[in-house]
């Protein structure tokens, strides 16, 4: 059974190559990502490597093998489910469950994680917009969204509907329940920008002024 080390790393670098179109993950970003010294990443790396889990070629980068893309997406199920589960069942909010679901997903059984799927219906998103991969290890894609793009780069009179967010932090996700933009709030832009950095938009009845930053981890389906 692959240590808890080898699923972090392994779940880390699919993330960072899936977020950049299949480029591979450098040692730079694991170890942001994984607060960790380069010195440390480079020795796991070349234990996965070993492992058949990824390929590792310096000053070029990591990317996954398929045993390795496998392990990740079982790793992602798991997670992603949990989360999913805790706010469903235990009413935590989204802001919440992510580090809970951190603890977790490396304790479940493949059953355990069957049965929450199974209970929960078989959802196809999790609680922050992000595709839950189905038991066979391939990723699904969240349904009837159409293209999602980020909120900073909608043009003004778009209206738009939230479908995932990318910063998943307590802090993030706790602005944007205070804002309003939680998953499937429905608004409009009213000006990008609107200067010093910020977009303008509506909702409801709600007129907020947002960084286009954050704006920029926000996914939205448009019109």
């Amino acid at each position: 059974m692959p240590s808890l080390t080898v699923e972090n790393y392994v779940k880390t670098i699919y993330q960072i190559v899936s977020a950049q179109d299949g480029r591979p993950a450098t040692t730079g970003q694991l170890s942001a990502a994984l607060a960790v010294s380069p010195g440390t990443v480079t020795s796991m790396l070349k234990t996965l490597d070993a492992a058949k889990l990824a390929t590792h070629r310096p000053y070029e980068g990591v990317a996954l093998t398929r045993s390795g893309r496998v392990l990740a997406l079982r790793i992602l199920r798991r997670h992603r489910l949990l989360e999913l589960f805790l706010l469903r069942t235990l009413d935590m909010s989204w802001d919440e469950v992510h580090d809970e679901a951190e603890h977790m997903e490396h304790a479940v059984s493949d059953l355990l994680v069957d049965r929450i799927d199974a209970f929960l219906g078989h959802p196809d998103v999790d609680p922050h917009g992000d595709p839950i991969p189905r038991g066979e290890g391939e990723s699904l894609q969240p349904p009837d969204e159409g293209p999602s793009t980020p909120l900073a780069e909608c043009a003004a009179g778009a209206t738009f509907r939230v479908t995932r967010v990318i910063d998943q932090s307590a802090g993030f996700l706790r602005y944007l329940t205070d804002s309003g933009l939680v998953l499937g709030a429905n608004g409009a832009v009213e000006r990008n920008p609107d200067g010093a950095g910020l977009m303008r938009v509506r909702l409801g009845r709600r007129t907020l002024s947002l960084a286009l930053d954050a704006a920029g981890k926000v996914m939205v389906s448009t019109a």
